[in-house]
């Protein structure tokens, strides 16, 4: 009679259980549809975070990594989907694991990430960010060949945003990877690329104008040349 009594007691907690589980995840369906109306990014990542507590799904955990990635939280967005390389993820995954590596200074990681988008969907504009991201290590062969890529295949309507300014401003792609290029002929000799390197500065500027970065890169470079030509022509100190 006693076990016949605990069984019950079992089976009817886990009715229960189930019920309120069932009742809970339309709630927060209902609830998540609601904030998605509203424009309430605070209330879509509260709603997904107890979606995915109550019932664990691949797809509202990669959507909720993206959210907090577009919102600029990328160590959010990290700690919500992770940081491995997993053969099957999704493209968001990978965007969102590439974007906020390299928006937290993982520039390493973030470059296995890219690749893998690379591969998936060969484009000027994710070459951009592998040319970038390899400069930035000092690996400059491999920046140079996504450099070369993205000069052969930029189209005319393809353009690069850059924020040094107060104001956010857009050159041609093309002149970007011209960009990079200066700054990598520049890296191979600090001393002996100067000129080469104001060079494509110039035939850049000439497509972007308004190029604010160049400019500014051209000017320190230009100081550089100065400060060594002065160097060399200093007399020797006894």
């Amino acid at each position: 009679m006693k076990r016949l009594i605990v069984l019950l007691l079992i089976v009817t907690g886990s009715q229960i259980n189930a019920q309120t589980n069932s009742d809970l995840l339309k709630h927060y369906e209902a609830y998540y549809k609601q904030m998605k109306k509203q424009g309430d990014v605070n209330g879509i990542i509260n709603a997904l975070t107890h979606l995915n507590v109550i019932s664990p799904s691949r797809e509202r955990l990669d959507t909720l990594g993206y959210i907090y990635m577009s919102e600029g939280q990328y160590s959010q967005a990290l700690n919500t989907i992770g940081i491995d390389k997993i053969a099957n993820d999704s493209d968001i995954a990978l965007q969102v694991k590439a974007v906020s590596l390299k928006s937290v200074g993982q520039a390493k990681l973030a470059i296995g990430f890219f690749e893998d988008i690379f591969k998936r969907n060969p484009n000027p504009l994710i070459a951009f960010e592998l040319a970038e991201l390899n400069l930035q290590i000092q690996n400059l062969p491999e920046s140079e060949k996504h450099i070369a890529y993205g000069i052969a295949n930029s189209k005319e309507d393809m353009t690069k945003s850059f924020y040094e300014m107060q104001t956010p401003y857009q050159v041609p792609l093309k002149s970007a990877f011209m960009y990079l290029n200066a700054l990598v002929t520049y890296n191979k000799d600090k001393k002996a690329n100067i000129d080469a390197a104001v060079d494509i500065l110039d035939s850049a500027l000439k497509t972007a104008p308004n190029f604010n970065m160049i400019q500014l890169t051209k000017n320190e470079l230009l100081r550089q040349k100065q400060a060594l030509q002065a160097q060399q022509a200093a007399p020797p100190k006894n």
